[in-house]
């Protein structure tokens, strides 16, 4: 490794035949199921993971425990400081393009990515595999079937920038790579509900095979514990909302823990820890092999997010019960997408083996968001299973 990266390295002689990147803790547990899943597991896999750093510390710390699993696992992981200062990104790409060239099958996180996209002009690989990063997969999945540009989710609906539009042609280019066709195959490792696909996209399904494996089962407690979200920092959920939603919930399920989701603000999770009385914990790896680990909750709760599809399969064989909780448009912020309500929806109704929720809410006539009892008829009203 070159000494722009002081990260953990694992340097190899030859070029990998399969380079995985990754700019996530989940993006990289993806990749561990699917090496596991397709045998490319140990040194004679022949797959290197490259971990594009961010620079927000808590993802940092668990994506370097999940490079530790990796390497225990037998992978090469080589750590790129991609985003440290202005050089970095030509430093990085720089010196994978040589390794992008020479691979035969290309493994990414998130295509979503400016960054995966750019690297994915380069590369001439004829095999290209999607694992998940959550339920934007979904979106994915949608977007390349209509054959429209790669957008999250809660982007779209507003105009395109400047840069939106200067990196265009780059996203362009992504997105024909994306899609099957001649000789080049295209697979999507997900553990998503994905009815239909593309022509010519293989759907692999990812069952937490390797985390049931390695780890549990854990220890199961009583109470409920609750599963954090980010779509306040996203600028989907009014904060208020949230905060007043967070405690009605906790009060009615006797949840005692709240699990913060990586992006969640240091601001909102000290108002959470104050206002609602949770014990707020910062997980250092994903909460799929925290679960698993134990101890948890008889109960987790969660707003519609990624872990209502993978934890139930994480969980399996256990008898943690997952149930999940409407968002109520009326909690959406004025500057939300307009495919935000539809998605969380969609999210929530397509996960399977958990117990649904009807959305908190408020009585006709209450208090303002945040202003009401915890506990009182007013503030848990609106809490009903609909299972």
């Amino acid at each position: 490794m070159s000494p722009r990266t002081p990260g953990p390295t694992a340097p190899t002689d030859a070029a990998p035949t399969t380079l995985a990147f990754v700019e996530s803790p989940v993006q990289l547990l993806n990749v561990l199921e699917w090496a596991h899943s397709a045998g490319a597991t140990g040194p004679a896999g022949g797959l290197t993971v490259v971990v594009l750093s961010p620079n927000d510390p808590m993802t940092r710390g668990q994506l370097r425990r999940m490079a530790q699993l990796a390497r225990d696992e037998g992978l090469n992981v080589r750590w790129e400081e991609a985003r440290g200062g202005a050089a970095a990104p030509f430093h990085t790409i720089g010196g994978l393009t040589g390794a992008l060239r020479a691979a035969d099958r290309i493994v990414i996180g998130d295509p979503f990515s400016r960054y995966v996209q750019l690297l994915l002009t380069i590369t001439r690989a004829r095999s290209l595999v999607v694992v998940d990063d959550g339920t934007a997969t979904m979106e994915f999945v949608a977007q390349l079937a209509a054959g429209e540009r790669l957008v999250r989710w809660h982007r779209r609906g507003g105009r395109p920038g400047l840069r939106d539009l200067a990196f265009a042609p780059v996203s362009a280019s992504a997105r024909r790579r994306l899609t099957p066709g001649g000789k080049r195959t295209v697979e999507i490792f997900s553990s998503m509900p994905i009815e239909s696909a593309p022509d010519g996209v293989r759907v692999t399904v990812n069952s937490f095979a390797w985390t049931r494996e390695r780890f549990g089962p854990p220890r199961v407690s009583k109470g409920a514990d609750l599963v954090g979200t980010s779509l306040v920092e996203t600028g989907v959920v009014d904060p208020d909302r949230y905060v007043e939603a967070v405690r009605t919930l906790s009060r009615a399920h006797g949840a005692t823990r709240y699990f913060a989701h990586r992006r969640e603000s240091a601001e909102k999770l000290h108002r959470l820890a104050v206002e609602t009385g949770l014990q707020v914990v910062r997980p250092d790896l994903p909460l799929e092999l925290i679960a698993r680990r134990g101890p948890i909750g008889r109960t987790i709760l969660s707003f519609p997010s990624t872990v209502v599809h993978t934890l139930p399969l994480a969980l399996a064989g256990t008898e943690v019960r997952v149930a999940v909780c409407d968002i109520d448009p009326a909690w959406l912020t004025e500057d939300a997408s307009p495919r935000a309500e539809g998605f969380l929806s969609g999210v929530t109704g397509t996960a399977r083996d958990v117990h649904r929720l009807a959305s908190v809410a408020s009585a006709p006539g209450s208090a303002a968001p945040g202003s009401a009892a915890p506990g009182s008829a007013s503030a848990t009203q609106g809490i009903a299973a609909t299972a």
